[in-house]
């Protein structure tokens, strides 16, 4: 079952993209515009609309971890963005100024692309912000492109109608040949890759100007060639597919359309899910959110409709691992209000809104603050109490969080950086590997593209702060 939650109103010309993070969904427009609202209750954020760009915004987009927004513009720009603030922190400009249709930042954070209408990729370093490479991909306007989950690959897709497939040093690691007739519109790879021995296996889906979706299964076995397999031809809308994405489980996938439909698919069957038919115009942009069952439609009728997937439980549908991964002491407050919501507390919602109640915050309320922040049943504010020292129980009771620990050696890291195959190890662990001729990823088995090691700064403060609360 899908629902429609909401209809967002606010953009002045056609809605070219949406994009969620754990807690904000994103949309921009042809008005020049970035909006940014709450999904808590998808109001619009006092910041928003955010403008900077000289024309109609393409694209827009997370970092996987919700810290970054980015936008790209027929201006030949891509901006980054703080969503907490909505402050303009950089602006990257094409070296040939030209216009901009589609940008992506690798799951690591380590590189950001942008594809652009001459035919070229523009690649920058992001953490330096200056750029490694532009190159020249297609004789067409590159359309498409995103990040492999390893961050080692990245797809393009131009208005010819071909895919490839390039290194992140832009070298050609496979073509795929008028993949869709008449031009490739969007392309996504799904969060999660298989590794089978010395094999390393990707779902991408495409769309394009030929009203088809489909899937393909990316491999590459050690030392030898990528390839790409067709695994589904999706036909259930009857005009140019415009953009399709991923559900984070990889299991959905859900694509936008001119017929003014949207479809929902089950990604690993082929089969037709959902078609979602609210819109007055053509659906130009889909999305899917991280934590919660939900999906965004935008559309040249201006709007962005949101949809629930499932019956409508706070604690239903399919939700990724999000604020139960993270410490305590970490918790937005968009988490601390998805756990009232599931602990059966939704009255509290608004008052722990009203009073901005993080994981910090949280973890030092007591009876007495509770009193002052107006929760007057003695029943319910004793439930809540309870319920925050069995959370707290559970909390320092359970172990060392995978993410923090060397696949390697599997001791908790002190010193974590990021190696080319998109993993963390401790700097020792990995450089010892590397020095000992082992050229692989020690989680794939795939080549190491370069043994250049990044510090993981935002994983070195999680220990840090996970050693000092035990």
């Amino acid at each position: 079952m899908v629902s429609l939650i909401c209809t967002l109103r606010h953009h002045t010309d056609e809605v070219s993209c949406c994009a969620f993070s754990p807690h904000l969904l994103a949309t921009c427009s042809g008005d020049k515009t970035l909006r940014v609202y709450d999904t808590a209750d998808f109001s619009e954020l006092p910041f928003s609309p955010l403008t900077g760009h000289g024309y109609g915004v393409h694209c827009c987009c997370f970092s996987s971890c919700g810290s970054f927004l980015f936008t790209c513009s027929t201006d030949g720009s891509v901006m980054v963005w703080s969503p907490e603030t909505g402050e303009l922190t950089a602006s990257l400009q094409h070296p040939g100024r030209s216009p901009l249709r589609v940008c992506a930042l690798a799951p690591d954070s380590s590189l950001l692309l942008a594809g652009a209408s001459d035919g070229t990729v523009a690649l920058w370093d992001f953490t330096s912000k200056t750029l490694r490479r532009c190159s020249a991909v297609s004789e067409a306007s590159v359309a498409a492109c995103c990040f492999s989950p390893c961050s080692q690959m990245f797809v393009s897709g131009c208005t010819h109608g071909d895919l490839k497939l390039w290194d992140v040093d832009v070298r050609l690691l496979h073509a795929e040949k008028d993949a869709h007739d008449l031009g490739v519109t969007c392309c996504s790879f799904a969060p999660q890759f298989i590794v089978d021995g010395c094999c390393v296996e990707f779902r991408l889906a495409s769309c394009g100007q030929d009203s088809l979706l489909k899937i393909w299964i990316v491999s590459q076995h050690e030392g030898a060639a990528i390839v790409m397999k067709l695994l589904h031809t999706l036909t259930s809308q009857s005009a140019p597919v415009l953009s399709c994405a991923f559900s984070s489980d990889g299991d959905m996938v859900v694509s936008g359309s001119l017929d003014k439909t949207a479809a929902v698919y089950d990604a690993k069957l082929g089969t037709l899910l959902h078609t979602l038919k609210q819109h007055d115009r053509y659906v130009t942009a889909v999305a899917l959110s991280p934590a919660f069952p939900w999906i965004a439609t935008g559309s040249m009728d201006r709007s962005v409709n949101v949809w629930r997937i499932g019956d409508g439980d706070c604690s239903a549908g399919r939700k990724l691992p999000g604020h139960s991964r993270l410490l305590l002491a970490d918790w937005s407050e968009e988490d601390v209000q998805t756990w009232l919501c599931e602990e059966g507390l939704e009255e509290l919602i608004s008052v722990f809104k009203a009073n901005n109640i993080d994981g910090a915050e949280l973890i030092q309320l007591k009876k007495e603050t509770a009193t002052e922040l107006g929760i007057e049943s003695v029943g319910l504010r004793g439930r809540l109490l309870r319920k925050i020292e069995a959370l707290k129980a559970a909390q320092s009771d359970s172990e060392t969080p995978d993410e923090f620990l060397c696949p390697i050696t599997r001791e908790l890291m002190k010193d974590p950086v990021i190696a080319a195959d998109g993993y963390s190890y401790e700097r020792e662990s990995i450089e010892s590997w590397i020095r000992g001729k082992n050229k692989t990823s020690p989680m794939t088995n795939l080549p190491l593209q370069t043994t250049m090691l990044t510090p993981n700064r935002f994983l070195k403060m999680a220990i840090t702060r996970l050693k000092s609360s035990q």
